[in-house]
């Protein structure tokens, strides 16, 4: 990953070492941590990791790193649990860019866990046994994916506006979402895409956001997007549906309003979240979690928040960490997970998704 005009991120190959080079990076692993967190792991994973994601029921952690290869831990006490690498990603080496595992279903035995690759391979591995089940290459680098929250469907999104969806089942490629020809029309991405997701309990919705600074709305029923946010500038997984479905988080990796709550109705926007005392953290990871709060990471001033909506401050931080954090994700049992550099860090919070 690297840093280009604007601040964007491109994934260039496993030579690339950090896109966050600046004099406030360091080499210690040992964060400080203050507020509602409380740390329980910190695991060096021995090379750069640019994403994460728990399984269904919190108990392990998948992380993905920049040579391909996939860590799955274990969240009790940290120990490796599987490595998930096959020929192909072996000999490509080009980071792990998103990780998803599957909502679970009847005719799951074991964690299923979606990766994208940054070569544009989509890979899904069975967990237990290690094994790749299911491969697709796409003509372009893909960035991140998103199930539907029944399981039956994937997006993927990358280099170019294009996002495609699969059937979950037979990995046929069933739709592609992109803008219309009209020059006096934005209805669709006109850059990368790097952010996904779905409304909650919604198979039809869902909303992505990337380069272009828009956050564009997509329904099945249509190829093109129905309306947009102008505004955020996405260059990671920072877009964020809250449970009721009608707030919309958004993370801008800039210098300034980098964090800001919108109406999913009618996309006017509802605020914006203070920047933390100790600095400016120019956004790449962002998540509602709960009713009340929102998880955030980033890089410049790099450190993981935890943001109390109803006071608009930080409750608990993870700061003075070695690198950019590009990813965050919250367990079920409400344990954070964040990553910097070569570290997995795993901090209990107080609270549920």
């Amino acid at each position: 990953m690297q840093p280009t005009r604007r601040g964007r991120l491109s994934i260039a190959g496993p030579s690339v070492l950090n896109p966050t080079t600046n004099p406030q990076d360091n080499l210690t692993s040992s964060p400080s941590i203050s507020g509602d967190l409380r740390l329980l792991h910190t695991i060096d994973c021995g090379d750069q990791l640019l994403c994460c994601q728990f399984n269904n029921e919190g108990t392990r952690v998948a992380a993905g790193i920049r040579t391909g290869t996939i860590k799955v831990l274990s969240v009790n006490d940290g120990s490796l649990h599987q490595v998930l690498a096959d020929s192909e990603t072996v000999a490509l080496g080009l980071p792990v860019t998103s990780l998803h595992f599957m909502p679970r279903g009847p005719a799951h035995n074991g964690d299923v866990l979606l990766a994208t690759y940054s070569g544009g391979k989509v890979k899904l591995w069975h967990v237990p046994s290690r094994t790749c089940v299911r491969t697709i290459t796409e003509d372009r680098q893909t960035m991140i994916a998103s199930f539907n929250p029944s399981g039956s469907k994937f997006i993927t999104g990358g280099a170019g506006p294009g996002i495609y969806m699969y059937d979950a089942q037979t990995w046929a490629k069933i739709q592609t979402f992109s803008p219309s020809y009209s020059p006096t029309v934005m209805d669709g991405h006109t850059s990368r895409v790097y952010a996904l997701t779905f409304f909650p309990d919604n198979d039809e919705r869902f909303i992505s956001g990337g380069w272009d600074d828009t956050v564009q709305f997509w329904s099945m029923q249509s190829s093109h997007a129905l309306r947009r946010i102008s505004g955020p500038h996405v260059c990671g997984d920072a877009v964020s549906i809250d449970k009721t479905g009608t707030h919309i988080l958004t993370g801008s990796w800039r210098r300034n309003n980098t964090l800001q709550i919108w109406e999913a109705e009618t996309g006017s926007k509802i605020m914006d979240i203070p920047e933390d005392f100790r600095g400016h953290s120019q956004i790449y990871t962002c998540h509602f979690l709960g009713v009340d709060h929102i998880v955030a990471g980033g890089s410049r001033n790099n450190l993981c928040r935890l943001i109390d909506r109803r006071i608009l401050m930080s409750t608990g931080v993870l700061n003075d960490l070695p690198g950019g954090v590009y990813s965050t994700h919250v367990s079920p049992r409400g344990v954070l997970a964040a990553t910097s550099n070569n570290y997995l860090y795993l901090a209990q919070t107080p609270l549920r998704p």
